[in-house]
């Protein structure tokens, strides 16, 4: 019972930094990289689309990308997803294709990401906190009921709390390289 709801929790724990990992992917940085539109939803025909479903990305130059979408009809709709979305990038179109120039990051814009990044990370240390939290209640459950002695519930709680702190050592790294890539000039 008590490696159950470990395991569950190590689950829970490893998806929560992991969607954190994707969020912090989509920030921009002064590089062009097609991770930024990953979480652009196009209105493709009346549905949310992703917009990496809808064309192909890629990256010719360092601070450039260009977006070829698969049926021309829906360049417009791509265009005002871009634009509707925090990314702050404006994007030029010839018909045919979308370029998106990846402009220098300015010290402000670069201190405000930073600022993100720190959002980001400590709201997956909640989200973490929460997790930690569940599984002690259940544990706590199992010794209420007998299920468990006291003894076995203070070593499953020794047990969550490392859990914790590795997962929560993992975030941290995570926020501290996505700022280090933010601040790099």
């Amino acid at each position: 019972m008590i490696e159950d709801c470990l395991r569950e929790a190590e689950e829970k724990m490893r998806r929560a930094t992991a969607v954190l990992r994707e969020d912090l992917m989509a920030i921009r940085t002064g590089r062009a990289s097609p991770t930024l539109l990953e979480r652009v939803r196009v209105d493709y025909y009346g549905t949310p689309t992703p917009l990496n479903q809808l064309a192909t990305i890629s990256v010719p130059e360092p601070r450039l990308l260009v977006i070829r979408p698969w049926d021309a009809s829906v360049l417009g709709a791509i265009e005002k997803a871009i634009l509707k979305s925090d990314l702050g990038l404006t994007p030029s179109s010839d018909g045919k294709v979308i370029r998106l120039p990846i402009p220098q990051l300015t010290e402000e814009r670069r201190r405000e990401l930073a600022r993100m990044v720190n959002h980001r990370v400590e709201e997956g240390h909640v989200a973490l906190r929460n997790i930690r939290r569940d599984c002690l209640k259940d544990l706590q459950d199992l010794e209420k009921e007998k299920l468990i002695s006291e003894d076995d519930f203070f070593r499953a709680k020794d047990r969550i709390q490392a859990l914790t702190d590795k997962y929560i050592a993992e975030m941290d790294e995570l926020g501290r390289a996505k700022q280090a890539e933010i601040m790099e000039v």
